[in-house]
């Protein structure tokens, strides 16, 4: 029973924040405070990389609006997320990816945190105590870490900046290393 009243508020808590998203995202002009560090295209897209050398890399990262950013080439897709775990500012550079439940995830080198490269959901994996025989079952915690969507164009990939009218876990991770400048991306 608690199991259900559990999954019921986080479709519930699943919905306001989709309703949150598709609401707040339209009509809003997005923060665009760079300092020049990359180049600015296709309306307000940030211009990272070619396609061919992520690709081969697999994994790069950069800055966006002082941010920093990594993006990943994995089974065909590419996908952008805030470089520092949420849960304790981790390099996600440095993680490895593997496929959890059905989704790929990149596992946090600091404290294998597990985080959806589609969604940024963290997942944990939790049992029911009232089950004869409890066995684990991934769960998500909600969506964790800040995503960007990635673009391609002719051969170019382009991130978008961030939204930062809705704020993420992430967020304050981004925000330290950001300000305090003791955050160098290595590859």
């Amino acid at each position: 029973m608690l199991d259900l009243v559990i999954l019921s508020l986080h479709f519930f808590m699943c919905f306001l924040i989709s309703l949150v998203i598709w609401c707040g995202s339209k009509d809003k002009n997005l923060h665009n405070a760079s300092k020049g560090t990359v180049e600015m295209e296709h309306d307000a897209l940030v211009y990272v990389g070619k396609e061919e050398d992520i690709k081969k890399s697999q994994r790069i990262t950069t800055k966006i609006n002082g941010r920093e950013v990594v993006v990943f080439y994995h089974e065909g897709k590419f996908y952008a997320m805030d470089a520092r775990c949420y849960h304790a500012g981790g390099p996600l550079h440095l993680g490895d990816i593997e496929d959890i439940n059905g989704q790929s995830c990149i596992i946090c080198p600091w404290h294998q945190y597990k985080i959806t490269l589609e969604t940024g959901e963290g997942l944990y994996q939790a049992i029911n105590p009232m089950e004869p025989s409890p066995t684990p079952q991934w769960r998500s915690k909600g969506v964790k870490q800040r995503i960007h969507k990635v673009t391609i164009d002719n051969g170019n990939i382009y991130v978008n900046p961030p939204d930062l009218s809705i704020s993420f876990d992430s967020d304050y991770y981004a925000d330290k290393y950001k300000s305090n400048g003791d955050f160098t991306v290595e590859n």
